[in-house]
């Protein structure tokens, strides 16, 4: 099992990252907080305070996770206020507007950023970190959409599906270092970022019940695992249609 006592959180104050961390808190873990609303961030620090013990530490930094080129000095300050972090979870990212992409090579492109890049240039700094101590786990959360390009969603699906086999790679690489690399896949869960979908149907899931998931993938080395459990075999049955049909399906 790896141990997540000293844990770092990237994208600190979206919904599913707060209920990770208020999770780890009740475990008994400490946390540095990284996301970029600095009211946020405070509120999620209080909160955590309040549920933890007189032992537990909970640091806040507050950062543009586009700017990469900060990326080293970022994760520098986060490994100087918890020194020996064991386990980090990237959690940021923004859900576009298709149309607007399709429109729009600069929407495109700043969306690419956000949801794939900003992502690859911390797992960069953090897997040369791990590698050296020798083990370990990064967790990123990524998304069922980045398994096959549809029309709905394809310019998110499409920096997902980038981060995920970014993530294979690595884990291919870390392995041999005993540092456990692992790729949250979340279905559709009920957030801010999700206000405008209807949320009427069965596959939906609460921000909780996803934490409890990924902290549980954490701490034993999952490769993989999607969000909740079924999403895996809904997402096969995507991928496993041929693409003259797929094409002609409004997915």
């Amino acid at each position: 099992m790896n141990p997540t006592n000293r844990a770092l959180i990237i994208g600190a104050t979206s919904a599913i990252a707060e209920s990770c961390c208020r999770k780890l808190i009740g475990e008994g873990a400490s946390l540095v907080c990284i996301g970029r609303d600095a009211n946020k961030l405070e509120s999620l620090k209080q909160d955590l305070l309040v549920r933890a013990t007189g032992e537990q530490q909970v640091h806040c930094i507050t950062a543009d996770l586009t700017d990469t080129e900060a990326h080293h000095a970022l994760l520098q300050e986060a490994h100087t206020l918890l020194p020996d972090i064991d386990s980090v979870l990237i959690a940021h990212g923004s859900l576009p507007d298709q149309k607007a992409c399709e429109q729009s090579y600069n929407e495109t492109a700043k969306q690419i950023n956000i949801n794939a890049l900003s992502v690859i240039s911390l797992l960069t700094e953090l897997a040369n970190d791990f590698e050296k101590k020798g083990k370990g786990v990064i967790a990123v959360i990524t998304s069922v959409a980045g398994d096959r390009g549809r029309q709905s969603n394809y310019v998110y699906g499409a920096a997902k599906g980038m981060v995920s086999t970014f993530l294979q790679g690595l884990r291919n690489r870390l392995s041999k270092s005993a540092v456990s690399v692992v790729d949250i896949k979340p279905g559709f869960v009920d957030t801010p970022m999700t206000a405008s979908f209807d949320k009427s149907g069965p596959l939906w899931a609460q921000p909780e019940q996803v934490a409890e998931g990924i902290i549980q993938a954490m701490k034993k080395g999952k490769d993989e695992v999607y969000l909740l459990w079924f999403w895996r075999w809904i997402m096969l049955i995507i991928k496993l249609i041929p693409e003259r049909i797929f094409k002609k399906l409004s997915l």
